[in-house]
């Protein structure tokens, strides 16, 4: 049809619509460009002139072919088949109207260019014609409709191959450019589009944690020392791939429906120097290496409804789904199986979530979720409300409430490496479960100049047997805990200077009837330094004391846990205090130095007493400093390349429950940490 041949033809109509303007009435500028005019090739006039006579042939053929498909269903047919839709006897006699328009601004266009003809030819000081044509607007753009036809919709070309009519290529590896693998252009229909999503992350971890020596079978025949030899090695290579189908405008309104798959794949490599740590069978040796392919999320998202003109709505999202409970991932932050609504009201400044999960386990030694194992008897309610621009604007204040029910006080749970981990090896070593409520008040933004990032949380509720009484029939406890977390900050040109405060709570009665240690359902916490400081990137296991850790990986809390991703949490725990100070140092607009230093120590050693028998342990835990390079070449998340080293200096604490004549810390011997990482993502 003329229809597609006219829209090669539109390619060049833009230059073209241009030189009629050379007839303008004469005027200083206009005799200029009359001259100009004049000492153009005659071939150059006759190529215009030929392409604007195509140009209107092709418009007037389709303004009748238009006309002639109201009446005749085989053309009708013809039309509907290359706009890919149906259209009605109005849409018809309105794209008539249109072309019938154009086809007349091209006839006006053939007839400037011969009256230009002819100015060159005319006699030197004679007058030449008067220009009739008057200056013309892009003729690319949409045409007002008729005034017949006002009321009526006109098909046009979809605004996203626009520029695909124009030449322009498209690249499939390039994120920034039109990609239609990138939600760009629809991939099927008018409004369905494809957003596919990968990261490649790279991690070397040497690091010196505290090991104990196998009872069964220690690595180095005679050895009989509580601690062993303390380095480990670890690579792990992550592979994630988000594939997302939206249906939806979402340039500016929420999408209608949204479907996503985000399947990864993990492969890691341990070494560590003593047997029974990397498994519980000694035969297993000093060196793991596993693989687990694992799925991160696996959720629809309706949209409900719109509930205003700026687009606030109201949605539900179903399935495996990212979720932070508050800014800074305190209490909880994973990705979980669940039921969430959620939305927002006042041109944005109220958002709301109403969520329930039931969690799934995870894979031992990857993090990752485990869809071959059965759901835990564990569920998590969440309500919270974001309230922007309050008590001043530019912080954002929130309220949440969650609560956690644990079912699993008859659960026997061992972990990939067979280590027990369900219910913890602590005290009695008896099973419990735990209703417990959490209350947080949340805030982030900034107080004219000084940046701003806190929380407090109140945890209440039962929990069902305490495994450090010394009744075994005992009723269990009463939780009652708190903790709070601030962060400040404020930037001086391309230096950001930090202050971190963390707070606790600790049980100073372990024995007794009320829990007063603070635990959270599964942290993930971004404050004094994340997971480049010492203490919050590994694990610290409390060696002689059950088979728990002082710290959890990727955790702030001094919770004595089994397991932070397999494990129950304990709310009978020494508590934490942290002080801290940090940088922020963009050396180049890519490259940035990270720097902290944060003071530890226990709110209260009671429970540590407890399961150590040992009467000298001092609160103290030690001094944390750590350092890390951000470097992203390209400017961009694309690519990312990050190294950090991190140092504990143990305290009188740490260095009483790791009493040792030699190894751990003697001589200048301490804690230590390094980190390679890069991260590739499409």
């Amino acid at each position: 049809m003329t229809v597609i041949r006219r829209s090669n033809l539109r390619r060049c109509s833009l230059l073209l619509a241009f030189v009629p303007l050379f007839a303008l009435p004469a005027g200083p500028a206009q005799s200029a460009w009359a001259a100009t005019v004049t000492q153009a090739a005659a071939g150059d006039l006759l190529r215009y002139r030929n392409t604007g006579q195509q140009l209107y042939e092709a418009t007037s053929v389709d303004a009748d072919t238009f006309m002639k498909a109201v009446a005749l269903p085989e053309v009708r047919q013809e039309v509907e088949r290359v706009f890919k839709r149906k259209l009605t006897d109005e849409q018809l006699l309105a794209l008539s109207a249109a072309a019938r328009a154009e086809a007349d601004y091209w006839r006006r266009y053939v007839e400037g260019i011969d009256k230009m003809a002819e100015e060159q030819r005319r006699i030197s000081g004679e007058p030449g014609p008067v220009p009739f044509i008057d200056l013309l607007e892009n003729p690319l753009a949409l045409l007002p409709p008729p005034a017949a036809a006002s009321n009526v919709s006109i098909a046009t070309p979809d605004r996203w191959r626009i520029l695909d009519a124009l030449g322009r290529k498209e690249n499939p590896l390039d994120p920034y450019n039109t990609n239609t693998l990138k939600a760009d252009k629809p991939i099927f229909g008018e409004d369905w589009f494809l957003n596919i999503g990968a990261i490649s992350d790279t991690l070397y971890e040497p690091a010196r944690v505290p090991v104990p020596v196998s009872g069964i079978s220690p690595a180095k025949p005679g050895e009989n020392n509580t601690f062993g030899r303390y380095s480990r090695l670890a690579f792990n290579q992550t592979e994630i791939v988000t594939v997302s189908l939206i249906r939806g405008n979402t340039a500016y309104k929420p999408p209608e429906i949204e479907l996503r798959f985000t399947p990864a794949y993990n492969f890691n490599h341990t070494e560590v120097g003593e047997l029974g740590i990397i498994n519980i069978n000694p035969q297993k040796g000093l060196v793991r290496d596993q693989s687990f392919l694992g799925m991160q999320e696996g959720f629809i998202d309706y949209h409900i409804r719109n509930v205003s003109e700026y687009y606030d709505f109201d949605s539900v999202r179903v399935g495996i789904q990212p979720f932070n409970a508050d800014f800074r991932g305190f209490v909880f932050q994973d990705n979980q199986l669940g039921i969430r609504f959620f939305g927002d009201r006042d041109d944005n400044r109220w958002q709301y979530n109403l969520a329930f999960f039931r969690r799934l386990e995870k894979d031992t030694n990857s993090g990752l979720n485990s869809l071959g194992q059965a759901l835990r008897k564990d569920d998590v309610f969440v309500a919270n409300l974001f309230r922007q621009d309050f008590p001043v604007p530019g912080f954002t204040s929130q309220i949440v409430y969650l609560r956690n029910n644990n079912f699993e006080d008859h659960t026997v749970h061992y972990d990939r490496d067979g280590f027990l981990v369900t219910p913890a090896q602590i005290g009695d070593n008896r099973g419990y479960s735990y209703d417990v409520n959490y209350l947080g008040l949340n805030g982030d933004g900034h107080f004219g100049r000084i940046n701003l990032t806190g929380s407090a949380y109140w945890a209440f509720g039962h929990l069902s047997h305490n495994q450090f009484s010394p009744d075994p029939q005992n009723d269990g406890a009463h939780i009652n805990a708190f903790f709070a977390a601030a962060e400040p900050s404020i930037d001086f040109d391309f230096v950001r200077v930090r202050g971190s405060g963390v707070f606790q709570s600790g049980d100073s009665n372990p024995k007794g009837g009320h829990a007063t240690g603070f635990d959270s359902i599964f942290e993930n916490p971004q404050i004094a330094g994340s997971d480049t400081s010492y203490f919050i990137r590994q694990s610290i296991p409390f060696i002689g004391g059950g088979g728990v850790g002082l710290n959890q990986p990727n955790g702030i809390l001094a919770d004595l846990r089994s397991s932070k991703l397999e494990g129950q949490s304990n709310f009978i725990n020494p508590g934490l205090l942290l002080a801290g100070v940090g940088t922020d140092t963009d050396i180049l607009p890519e490259l940035r130095l990270s720097t902290n230093f944060n003071y530890l120590r226990f709110v209260d050693v009671a429970p540590l007493k407890f399961l150590r028998n040992q009467g000298n342990i001092a609160h103290e835990i030690g001094y944390d400093l750590s350092a890390a390079l951000t470097w992203r070449p390209l400017d961009t998340q694309n690519i990312i390349f990050r190294a950090s080293a991190a140092v504990l200096l143990p305290g009188d604490g740490l260095r009483s429950i790791y009493n040792t004549s030699q190894g751990l810390f003697s001589s200048s011997n301490v804690l230590y940490s390094t980190m390679i990482n890069m991260i590739l993502a499409y």
